[in-house]
């Protein structure tokens, strides 16, 4: 018999969750209490369990974003409590990147904690007769739901250890699948969100639980699926698949309109729910404290671009092992900001890539919507591939700061040696070791 205590407390961050625009449930679903909806799962049950995955999916994705954006040099990260930010993830001196301590094994761990309770909801449809409970349809979206999340989260943790490989076939605990290669895994997650696409493509007018307001216009399975196509479209880019990508983009929500439609993880600061952990004042930074602009990211801006409203010039140099910047991230200004999973800003940007060999004026057509919403003028530059890929990662650059892409694109297109080092002796890396305890 299902806990009663347990149930009502996941009724109160779930009421609360509405009011604060998210819904909060459990972080890990592999318990005694939660085992018990596998003998008979019903609609408040699954309500339940969704919020698991909104919430695991959540967990430590501060840490993956540092990551990203310290080795892509976006900014540095300054800690006076944690050296490792400027020398392990910069590779300072001697310093190399650790395989077993919190920067590369908490994001891995939680992004799989998320891929397992997606697994695990699946097998208590796989396992029981629910047409008393869910039409065929409600299944069909809820398979859907989690095979898009999985998807997504493999992704993250491909991201990275990129030529190092992850686990794709992780649905039995006890029996986990080999790690495969980059390409093997970059077409097995499209094969999760084919396989998910296929499902929401037959799953209704809307899911049978409530998604929380990251997901508003997309929270019925006819909208999430174009976000299951955008997702498979940055996937597919990955891949250099670029026929792959205006496919995916084709059935997504991309347009030349709002640049910042899309899904967002929700924060807020209800004692229920989490804090956007990419959040710090700019008021309160200091050397102890403080994420700061790599200075070339100041220097390299174009006049007027309105997208440096991401940083914030403190007037003071801040300085910190052997690094010194004026200016603070201001990306997300407040600890409920929401940080976006996909949106369409992107989706322009992957567009016009897909374009530039093959159609180059539908590329700068769209890298000039993009520059005007930046409050800059049309591109005049040359129209070769060659340039459209320097001005495409230009506009990438800052149209994405602190979303973690810049270390990512710069990898994929060969070009890890053009970001700047600010020590003699530091390194740039291409990608983080597999943890420990995937080896033991």
């Amino acid at each position: 018999m299902k806990n009663i205590l347990i149930r009502i407390l996941y009724c109160i961050p779930f009421f609360v969750g509405l009011v604060s625009c998210e819904v909060e449930e459990y972080s890990d679903l592999n318990n005694a209490e939660v085992s018990a909806f596998g003998d008979n799962l019903n609609r408040g049950d699954l309500q339940d369990l969704i919020g698991g995955i909104l919430y695991s999916s959540r967990v430590d994705l501060g840490i993956y974003f540092d990551d990203c954006g310290v080795i892509g040099r976006e900014y540095y990260r300054f800690t006076s409590s944690d050296p490792r930010y400027t020398a392990d993830l910069l590779g300072k001196e001697n310093a190399t990147l650790d395989n077993n301590t919190f920067y590369t094994t908490r994001p891995w761990a939680a992004r799989y904690r998320t891929v397992k309770n997606a697994n695990l909801i699946l097998s208590f449809f796989d396992n029981q007769d629910l047409s008393g409970q869910f039409t065929n349809q409600e299944i069909n979206a809820t398979r859907g739901f989690l095979q898009t999340m999985i998807g997504y989260e493999l992704l993250l943790n491909l991201n990275m250890t990129y030529d190092n490989g992850i686990r794709i076939d992780v649905s039995d605990e006890n029996n986990l699948g080999p790690f495969v290669s980059r390409d093997q895994a970059l077409n097995g997650i499209l094969g999760y969100l084919e396989s998910g696409a296929n499902n929401l493509a037959s799953g209704g007018n809307q899911f049978p639980f409530i998604l929380s307001n990251g997901f508003s216009g997309f929270n019925a399975p006819g909208s999430f699926l174009q976000v299951n196509h955008a997702i498979a479209a940055r996937v597919s880019a990955y891949l250099g698949d670029y026929a792959g990508v205006l496919s995916h983009l084709n059935n997504s929500f991309f347009s030349l309109g709002n640049l910042d439609d899309g899904v967002y993880y929700n924060f807020s600061e209800d004692q229920t729910d989490l804090v956007n952990p990419l959040f710090l004042s700019p008021e309160g930074s200091s050397a102890g404290q403080a994420r700061v602009v790599q200075p070339d990211f100041v220097a390299a801006a174009e006049a007027g671009d309105q997208r440096m409203s991401k940083v914030v010039d403190l007037g003071e140099d801040l300085t910190l092992d052997g690094l010194t910047g004026s200016y603070v991230v201001n990306r997300y200004t407040n600890s409920g900001a929401s940080i976006p999973l996909i949106r369409n800003e992107e989706l322009i940007l992957l567009f016009a890539e897909a374009n530039i060999s093959t159609n180059p004026g539908s590329a700068v057509s769209a890298l000039n919507v993009i520059r005007a919403a930046a409050g800059l003028g049309d591109y005049s530059g040359p129209t070769d591939s060659a340039a459209l890929e320097d001005e495409l990662l230009n506009q990438r650059r800052y149209s994405l700061y602190a979303e973690g892409h810049r270390w990512i694109d710069m990898r994929r297109f060969g070009r890890l040696d053009e970001l700047p080092l600010d020590r003699d002796g530091d390194d740039v890396w291409t990608q983080f070791p597999i943890p420990l305890t995937e080896n033991q």
